[in-house]
């Protein structure tokens, strides 16, 4: 069909340029008028396959019919006029079928580039961008480190690598519970506010101790408790078995305020989370920090975990 499409036009084209000086020579041929008809039965033949529709609705069709019979009271009209008209009408339907013909070759080249493009991105592969470790706690926390450190920022924001675990349904018996920890009304709405997360945390209804600590560092983020309740989110998520989002908090605790009360807790346990993880080097690295910088912590208030701490790992002497 394609190959028809393409070739018969020019085939009429041709055929009807060689045809042209004898029917002018002679036109009143009776085998002329055989030759015609059969030119316009091949191109109306045509314009059905090119065109979508056999009627006048669609396109100008030739009828070989028409030129067969003249309605009676007709004047006659000169034979050799008849030709040419008819031969005009072939012409335009020839050139107006090839004009067809051209677009849609057009049309079938562009889909075929299309298609083919489509095919080239199917099976074209995708490089995966590696990770990149950001963030470093000094120098002390970022020597030879055996996998990406967890992420910091200037602003305290927890990581967002690992989904918060919240309840998908919390039971009935579960919301009666965290009901009945009372929100402590002080003086201090901000202390109330962290303190009520702390009660949370220790009663170990973790995803929600997370949400009030973080509600309390947004509405509160100058409040002295700012160290304790940055420290406390660390803990809650190591408690909860994710280490990552814990050592991001410990982190960013220590980097926005060294000096801070609970910067050394969180030296200390960014070490312990490190151990969890498997991170030997950055975890020896943050034990060594805080047995430095903070040695009367490490001898003192902080002890148990330090020593349980120093002897999950072997850190080079």
């Amino acid at each position: 069909m394609k190959h028809l499409i393409h070739k018969k036009p020019l085939l009429l084209a041709l055929s009807l340029a060689i045809a042209a000086p004898a029917l002018a020579q002679s036109a009143g041929d009776t085998g002329l008028e055989t030759r015609i008809r059969k030119l316009e039965a091949e191109v109306s033949a045509l314009q059905r396959v090119v065109f979508p529709g056999g009627d006048g609705r669609f396109f100008p069709q030739l009828q070989p019919s028409q030129s067969g019979t003249t309605p009676a009271g007709t004047p006659a009209s000169n034979p050799n006029a008849d030709m040419l008209t008819r031969m005009d009408g072939l012409e335009g339907q020839v050139s107006r079928l090839t004009a067809q013909v051209e677009e849609d070759r057009n049309r079938l080249d562009k889909l075929e580039a299309r298609l083919a493009a489509l095919e080239a991105g199917k099976s074209a592969v995708p490089a995966q961008a590696g990770g990149s470790s950001t963030g470093s706690n000094h120098s002390a926390m970022t020597g030879g480190a055996s996998s990406p450190a967890p992420t910091t920022s200037a602003t305290p924001k927890p990581a967002t690598s690992t989904p918060t675990a919240k309840p998908a349904d919390p039971s009935a018996k579960r919301l009666a519970a965290v009901r009945a920890i009372a929100k402590p009304e002080t003086s201090d709405p901000g202390d109330d506010e962290y303190s009520y997360g702390f009660r949370l945390w220790e009663a170990k209804f973790q995803p929600e101790a997370q949400q009030q600590l973080k509600l309390f560092l947004t509405k509160y983020p100058k409040h002295a408790r700012v160290s304790y309740a940055r420290n406390l989110l660390g803990r809650s998520y190591l408690d909860e078995g994710n280490p990552r989002e814990a050592a991001s908090w410990f982190l960013q605790n220590y980097k926005a305020d060294p000096k801070g009360d609970r910067a050394p807790d969180s030296v200390l346990y960014l070490a312990e989370s490190m151990r969890q993880m498997k991170d030997t080097n950055r975890a020896c690295v943050a034990l060594e920090q805080f047995g430095r910088e903070f040695p009367k912590e490490a001898a003192g208030r902080l002890k148990a975990q330090y020593d349980a701490t120093r002897g999950g790992l072997k850190c080079p002497a």
